[in-house]
């Protein structure tokens, strides 16, 4: 007899991807060489399964997967504000972007003119827009994380889970960003290591959005299990 094929239940994800811009003046801004390749990926997977996605991404140089819900920004602040008015109609986030990590305090509202004096750019630390989101999140939805460290990394990673509270992270290194391939290795919650040979990033993709539906499924059980033992 052959055995019934299990269909993972279908959600709703919200994926970041992309850099974002912190501006300086009008034509000059802050940002990373992130090239958004990996959330794409993400979207483009997640969608492959069923899922609704929707898809919010900093400014990047590829086309949106078919029936994924894009929603342009630019900066971190920018970001936050999409992605907090869209988090309570999802299940799960992948927080795939490679966020600024400092915007100019003051922003110059004309373009700055070349001096040949020295010039100091005063910068203020952008919002932790996964801490913030994982911190108003309900009890149903997942959290993931993506940290790229290049020193302790396990270490640092993993403070980076706990302390943010998150359901799983993603560990690559810098040289991952805008690249074709990938190795990384994955830390769930309660679990050990796991490591990712070099792939490609579509593949590493359909891995991670199979990983989410794993531990949405748990999930969805553990709390079924609870409310059967209530009663």
């Amino acid at each position: 007899m052959r055995r019934a094929m299990h269909h993972p239940k279908r959600f709703r994800i919200l994926i970041t991807a992309g850099p974002t811009r912190e501006y300086i003046d009008p034509v000059r801004y802050i940002s990373n060489d992130s090239s958004g390749k990996m959330g794409f990926a993400l979207a483009q997977a997640a969608r492959a399964h069923g899922h609704g996605v929707t898809l919010v991404h900093g400014p990047v140089a590829l086309p949106v997967p078919p029936g994924v819900r894009p929603v342009p920004v630019i900066s971190a602040a920018d970001m936050l504000h999409a992605c907090l008015d869209r988090w309570a109609d999802h299940d799960a986030l992948i927080m795939a972007a490679a966020v600024a990590d400092y915007t100019p305090a003051r922003p110059a509202r004309a373009k700055l003119k070349k001096s040949a004096s020295t010039r100091v750019l005063r910068l203020k630390p952008t919002a932790d827009i996964l801490a913030t989101l994982a911190d108003c999140r309900r009890p149903d939805q997942l959290v993931v994380g993506f940290a790229v460290q290049d020193r302790a990394p396990r270490r640092n990673a993993e403070q980076k889970l706990r302390r943010k509270g998150l359901d799983a992270i993603v560990l690559n290194r810098p040289e991952t960003i805008g690249a074709e391939h990938a190795a990384v290795e994955i830390l769930v919650r309660a679990g050990g290591w796991q490591v990712v040979r070099p792939t490609t990033k579509s593949r590493l993709a359909a891995r991670l959005i199979r990983l989410v539906e794993r531990l949405h499924n748990d999930a969805s059980r553990l709390r079924d299990r609870s409310s059967n033992s209530g009663r």
